[in-house]
C-alpha cells in the first residue's frame, strides 16, 4: 500500500477528467458534461480522503515519489506530502465539488463543458503544486495554473472580464518571470556546490553565500507576493473577483492564491533561512499595510464581489504576518488561517453569487431587505460574514487570535496595528449586511425565492465547517504543528520560554 503512487493518482484523476469532460458527447445537451465533471471531482475528493486517512502526523514528508526527469539539470518528478501540503490538498479537493454544485447553471448557454473542464485542470495543477518536492517541477506547474485560470476568467463572468483576465495574466506572468530567474539561480548555486539538483531535500543542504541566498529569496518572495496577493502587488485581485463568476473567484482566491503563502513557507523559509530572518521587518510591514489597506478599501466598495475580493487582501496580510513572525504559534495560525479563509470566503462568494442571480445586480446600493424575502440566504451569509470578521466560536477566530498573539510577541506595535484589521473587518461585514439584508425589501422582490436544495447542498457544508473548526480546530493544528516546528528549526529560531518574574517566584514560596 505504501508503494502505491497516491499523489500521482490524486492529480491524474482530475487531469484526465478535464480531458474527458471537454470532449464528452453533447448527446444530452449541457447536462452530461456537468455530471461527468462533478463525478470526477467527487472521485478526486475520495482519493484525497484516502491519503488523509493514511497520513501519520508528525513523521515528516510522506507518500514520496521520486523519478529522474531531466538528469542533466538535476530535475526530478518528485512528490510528497506533509501537514502543510495535506491541509491545502484537502481544501482543494473539498472546494471543487462544492463549486460545481453551486455553479451548476453559471455557464449555461456558454459551453458549460469548458467551464467544468478548465476547473478540473486547475484543480489538477494545484494538487501537483501542493505536493511537489522538486523546485523545477513546482515552477512548471506554478505557471501552468495560469492557463485554466485565464480561460475561466476570460470566457465566463461579466462584462469587462476580458480586461480583468488580461490584467490577471500580466501580473502573474511578471511574477513568474522573476521566479524563473531565481529558479535558474538555484541551479547555478547547486551546480557550484557539486552536483546540480532541484530536490528540496538536496537544496536545503546546499551552503550558499549570503548574497546569493538573499537575492534568490527576493526572487521567490516577489512571485509569491503577486500570487498571494500582498501589497503593493495586489491590484489584479479586485478587478478579477468583480468580473469573474463567483465560482471562478472561489477557485482563484480560495485555492490558487494559497500557492503564494504555501510557497513562502515551503520555499522562502525552507530554502533561505537566513534571508527569511533578514527580510522579516520589510515583509511584516507589507503584511500590516495589506491588513489595514485591504480592510479600508473593502469598506468603500459598492460591488459586493469586489468587496469580498478586497477582504482577502486583508486576510492574506494576516497569513503572511503569521508566517514571518517566526514562531510556532504564528506559523500554525497561518496554516490554519489558509484553510479557514478558504472555507469562509468560498461561502461568502457563493452566497453572494446566489443573491446576484436573484437580483440581477451586484451593486450593494441596489439591494436591500433580503432577509424578509430570503431568510435562509441572509442567515447563512451572516454566519459566513461573522466568521470573516473573526467572531469567537467560528473557525477564523482561532487562526486570527493565534496570528495576533504571534504579532504581539514580535513587537507590541505590530500586534496593535494587526488588531485594527479585526475592527475594520467588523465594519465592512456588518455594514454590508445592514445595507443588503435589512430594511424594507426592494420593489419587485415579492417573487424573490430563498435558497433551493442544490444551493443549500453547496453552502451548508461550508458553514458547518466554520462552526466545527471554530470549536474543535485540533485536527487541523495536529497536522500543521510538526511542519511549522520543523521549518522553524531549519530557520534557526525558537520560541522563547514564558518568563516568570523573580518576585512572583519568591511570593510563591
Amino acid at each position: 500500500m505504501s508503494d502505491f503512487p497516491w499523489l500521482t493518482v490524486l492529480w491524474a484523476v482530475p487531469f484526465v477528467g478535464a480531458v474527458v469532460t471537454a470532449f464528452v458527447p453533447r448527446t444530452r445537451g449541457e447536462l452530461l458534461p456537468k455530471q461527468v465533471g462533478l463525478a470526477v471531482s467527487v472521485l478526486t475528493l475520495a482519493v484525497g480522503v484516502a491519503i488523509a486517512v493514511q497520513y501519520d502526523a508528525g513523521t515528516g514528508m510522506q507518500m514520496t515519489e521520486t523519478h529522474d526527469w531531466i538528469s542533466a539539470f538535476g530535475v526530478h518528478y518528485a512528490l510528497g506530502v506533509d501537514g502543510l501540503g495535506l491541509l491545502l490538498i484537502l481544501l482543494t479537493v473539498a472546494l471543487v465539488p462544492v463549486v460545481f454544485v453551486a455553479s451548476w447553471h453559471e455557464a449555461d448557454g456558454r459551453d458549460p463543458a469548458s467551464f467544468f473542464a478548465w476547473a478540473l485542470a486547475l484543480e489538477a495543477f494545484a494538487l501537483v503544486v501542493f505536493a511537489a518536492t522538486d523546485v523545477f517541477l513546482f515552477y512548471v506547474v506554478f505557471e501552468a495554473t495560469l492557463i485554466p485560470a485565464y480561460f475561466l476568467i476570460g470566457r465566463f463572468g461579466r462584462e469587462g472580464r476580458a480586461f480583468a483576465a488580461l490584467k490577471f495574466l500580466m501580473y502573474q506572468l511578471g511574477g513568474g518571470l522573476v521566479l524563473l530567474a531565481a529558479v535558474i539561480g538555484l541551479y547555478v548555486v547547486s551546480a557550484q556546490a557539486g552536483s546540480p539538483s532541484y530536490l528540496l531535500s538536496d537544496l536545503q543542504n546546499v551552503d550558499m553565500s549570503q548574497t546569493w541566498e538573499r537575492w534568490l529569496f527576493v526572487g521567490f518572495m516577489i512571485a509569491f507576493a503577486v500570487k498571494a496577493p500582498l501589497f503593493p502587488l495586489h491590484t489584479w485581485l479586485a478587478d478579477t473577483t468583480e468580473k469573474a463568476t463567483p465560482g471562478t473567484s472561489v477557485l482563484l482566491v480560495c485555492i490558487l492564491d494559497k500557492i503564494g503563502t504555501f510557497g513562502m513557507l515551503r520555499f522562502c523559509l525552507g530554502l533561505f533561512p537566513e534571508a527569511s530572518q533578514w527580510a522579516t521587518p520589510v515583509v511584516v510591514t507589507l503584511a500590516l499595510i495589506s491588513i489595514v489597506y485591504g480592510a479600508l478599501m473593502a469598506i468603500g466598495q459598492d460591488d459586493i464581489l469586489r468587496l469580498i475580493g478586497l477582504t482577502s487582501l486583508s486576510h492574506f496580510g494576516f497569513i503572511t504576518l503569521g508566517i514571518f513572525a517566526l514562531t510556532t504559534q504564528g506559523g500554525s495560525g497561518s496554516i490554519l488561517y489558509m484553510v479557514n479563509h478558504g472555507v469562509g470566503t468560498a461561502a461568502l462568494f457563493l452566497i453572494a453569487g446566489f443573491l446576484i442571480r436573484r437580483k440581477g445586480t451586484s451593486l450593494i446600493s441596489e439591494i436591500t431587505g433580503v432577509e424578509s424575502r430570503a431568510p435562509v440566504l441572509a442567515g447563512l451569509f451572516l454566519v459566513a460574514g461573522l466568521a470573516t470578521l473573526g467572531l469567537p466560536g467560528l473557525s477564523q477566530f482561532v487562526s486570527e487570535i493565534m496570528v495576533m498573539i504571534a504579532a504581539f510577541d514580535y513587537h507590541w506595535w505590530v500586534g496593535a496595528v494587526s488588531v485594527t484589521g479585526t475592527v475594520l473587518a467588523a465594519v465592512y461585514v456588518l455594514w454590508l449586511y445592514q445595507r443588503t439584508m435589512t430594511g424594507p425589501p426592494t420593489p419587485g422582490d415579492a417573487v424573490m425565492t430563498d435558497l433551493n436544495r442544490r444551493e443549500l447542498v453547496a453552502v451548508v457544508p461550508l458553514v458547518a465547517a466554520l462552526v466545527l473548526f471554530g470549536f474543535y480546530p485540533m485536527p487541523l493544528l495536529n497536522a500543521a504543528n510538526p511542519t511549522v516546528e520543523s521549518l522553524l528549526h531549519h530557520v534557526g529560531v525558537s520560541d522563547d520560554d514564558p518568563m516568570v518574574p523573580v518576585n512572583a517566584e519568591e511570593g510563591a514560596h
